[in-house]
């Protein structure tokens, strides 16, 4: 069976009705392609891309020096560690002879450094690798060094600090602190929102080790010390599972009792690159007021009365809150009603009913009734998501949300209300699960997120990996972009990548007017110089006369997963854009327009595009099945580009496609399984149409299957009375 790469449609897709299965199947990728069932296991999926995965300890004290000690995926001749702030910076840490020690850095905090999470990576002989989460605090931090396993043994910690450490295999980690009488504690553990694996489980217990109170959902503990003395807190995974991937950072923080506690600071979910709305005050302009969930003691005494337009900070509590609001309203008029919760990084589901009141004239008592006008709930994914437990037909990334964005008509003059819930609000109740109602006149405005194309398998094998922007020298890279659309916006949205490493260019494939789908390709030149940046990544359109300006997220896996099956991949956006190009090796293949100037061609009519084609490797076949990126021009059917030849050339047929006049950008991409080695993408083989002998005979090739993706392609067509 021929590999295939899955593509994404612009049409949103019915959600799944069960929200577990629906966050399992979002999270789960596969970036693989095998010819076949038994080639799949016998063959690397994706060329090397270094990859970040471990620092110790995981961030810092701002003011401070500390020493990190790295771990990763080919990492090993790395000759900086980058951050994504400026005001963190790295040495290497040196021996006492004066040689650097691998893996090891000494990493300086300025006292400004912003408190949060920022992004940490290495630059190797491969580019810059995949990110990882690096915080910052203003509290004293110490390393565990060594695990405490029993209460005998724990390490004692003082109130105000954090503790960065691993969890041990099959062990529970052991904490001692001192605490008075009514003092109230907060013991915060980020793991998942650090990038780490575990799934911590927080355990509060006296001096004797008898357990006082347990958290085994990630969630903080909010304690209250019963009297003067030592107090045991107790972390392990969930499932006993251990080691370097499992690592966490433990805060201990004295809070006053009037004072709502903060989570420290983690990742976003994908889909929170949708949220504010350009413009929205950090601060809502008005809250909620209890009680208003509609159980009317004396008339509306119960419910929240509004004025549209408005901006409301609420709570989804106690467990079961609903909260009703009212406002009067003209026939004709029309309001756009954003919510947002889960996007706020909640364990919500908000649905919203909008009713109109009805009085009845000729009840003597004046009674009320309901019309439904509109119910609203989740936002569908803008493109079709994986349908399955790895990704063939879909993306991996799910952009679609629980919150709620929706429209609503007014049918006649009068009073309407609104009520708001949790739809599984009745299981939980806590009042950290807020939300933020915003309901305006239409203010068409877009966001968007990207993420390196995924290939798609047919059989066997599920890997879900990182894919930094790490160039190798005549390599093309595509990202997918999609849109989301607020409030109406319809129109074209072009795409344009800045602040590159030089022998970087980029050009963007728009996203047409009505579609959400959009391709970003970045070339590094075959003489392109090893360096990096952190580039600036925009999409730009027409709203209401007027251009805009709005910034593009990466999203990026967490981990390497090799089996999806076996391990629920974990996908985040990352804070910036950084692009960059290794020295090590060359791209096994390139693939190039003939000439660079636009190719012309007459609406209607057929265009013929020739291709050269720079091979630096052995490829498994004699074909690479090629498909074609770019609007207007993606419904042209697949093609063979031969693999052995130095030249080809496709033939596009402009009337099948009914390509309109106009500027285009297009593409072609495949996947193909190449012999690859190292030793001979890095003998510089530049300008030769085919590896040396020497090269090609090497013992030490390995089957990998990749991405192959063309130099971008301008194509002018040109209206049918003009040439």
């Amino acid at each position: 069976m021929p590999p295939t790469i899955a593509m994404t449609y612009d049409q949103p897709t019915k959600r799944y009705p069960s929200r577990t299965l629906r966050l399992t199947i979002g999270f789960v990728m596969s970036l693989c392609v095998a010819t076949n069932a038994s080639d799949a296991f016998a063959q690397s999926v994706c060329l090397p891309s270094p990859r970040l995965l471990t620092t110790m300890p995981m961030g810092g004290q701002a003011g401070s020096e500390i020493e990190v000690t790295l771990s990763g995926e080919a990492i090993d001749d790395a000759s900086e560690l980058v951050f994504s702030h400026p005001g963190i910076t790295a040495t290497a840490k040196l021996d006492d002879t004066g040689k650097v020690v691998p893996k090891r850095y000494v990493v300086t905090i300025a006292a400004d450094c912003p408190a949060g999470i920022h992004e940490a990576r290495v630059m190797t002989p491969l580019g810059l690798s995949s990110s990882r989460v690096f915080s910052v605090d203003t509290v004293a931090e110490v390393v565990q060094t060594e695990p405490s396993t029993s209460p005998e043994n724990a390490l004692p910690i003082a109130i105000n600090s954090i503790v960065n450490a691993t969890m041990p295999v099959r062990g529970v980690n052991h904490y001692q602190f001192e605490a008075k009488q009514d003092q109230r504690v907060i013991v915060d553990c980020a793991a998942r929102g650090i990038d780490s694996k575990l799934n911590a489980v927080v355990i509060i217990a006296d001096a004797a080790g008898r357990d006082l109170l347990v958290e085994r959902r990630g969630d903080l503990l909010d304690f209250t010390a019963p009297a003067d003395g030592q107090y045991i807190v107790k972390v392990h995974e969930l499932t006993f599972k251990g080691g370097a991937e499992y690592f966490y950072r433990l805060a201990i923080r004295e809070l006053p009792a009037d004072e709502q506690p903060v989570r420290m600071a983690g990742t976003e979910a994908v889909n929170a690159f949708s949220w504010p709305p350009t413009g929205l005050a950090q601060t809502a302009k008005s809250t909620e007021v209890e009680p208003n969930n509609g159980k009317r003691a004396a008339e509306t005494s119960s419910v929240q009365p509004i004025t549209l337009p408005c901006d409301i900070a609420g709570t989804f509590f106690p467990a079961a809150d609903v909260d009703v609001f009212e406002f009067t309203a003209k026939k004709g008029e029309s309001w756009w009603v954003e919510v947002a919760s889960e996007r706020l990084g909640l364990p919500t589901d908000p649905t919203m009913l909008v009713q109109r009141v009805v009085e009845n004239e000729s009840d003597s008592s004046k009674t009320e009734s309901l019309v439904d006008v509109i119910e609203l709930a989740d936002i569908p994914s803008p493109v079709k998501v994986s349908g399955n437990n790895y990704a063939y037909d879909g993306p991996p990334y799910n952009a679609g949300t629980s919150d709620i964005l929706g429209k609503i008509e007014i049918p006649e003059d009068g009073r309407y209300r609104v009520q708001l819930l949790d739809a599984f609000g009745g299981t939980r109740s806590d009042v950290r699960n807020r939300y933020r109602m915003v309901i305006r006149k239409a203010e068409p405005d877009f966001a968007l997120v990207a993420w390196a194309l995924h290939m798609g398998l047919r059989n066997g094998d599920r890997n879900a990996l990182s894919k930094p922007i790490s160039l190798r020298p005549g390599a093309t890279m595509a990202l997918e972009v999609v849109a989301f659309r607020r409030d109406g916006f319809d129109g074209d949205i072009e795409l344009s990548m800045q602040s590159l490493p030089d022998g970087v260019f980029a050009q963007g494939l728009k996203i047409p007017a009505g579609k959400s789908r959009g391709i970003m390709l970045v070339t590094a030149d075959e003489g392109a110089p090893s360096g990096w940046a952190n580039a600036t990544f925009v999409g730009q359109a027409e709203i209401e006369g007027e251009t805009v300006s709005r910034p593009c997220r990466l999203a990026s896996m967490a981990w390497p997963v090799k089996d999806a099956w076996s391990e629920i991949p974990s996908p985040r956006l990352v804070g910036d854009v950084a692009v960059s190009v290794g020295s090590a090796e060359v791209a096994p293949l390139t693939i190039q327009p003939a000439a660079d100037a636009p190719i012309e061609v007459v609406a209607g009519e057929s265009v013929t595009i020739p291709l050269a084609h720079r091979r630096r490797s052995e490829f498994s076949g004699a074909t690479v099945a090629m498909q074609t990126m770019g609007f207007a021009f993606e419904a042209h059917p697949k093609f063979d580009l031969p693999l052995n030849d130095d030249q080809s050339e496709v033939t596009l047929d402009l009337a099948k496609l009914k390509t309109a006049p106009g500027d285009y950008w297009i593409a072609f991409y495949g996947s193909a399984v190449a012999k690859y080695s190292r030793e001979a993408l890095a003998a510089d083989p530049i300008g030769a149409a085919k590896p040396s002998s020497e090269a090609a005979k090497k013992p030490s090739t390995t089957d990998i299957a990749d991405i192959v993706v063309s130099k971008p392609i301008a194509i002018r067509v040109l209206p049918a009375e003009k040439k």
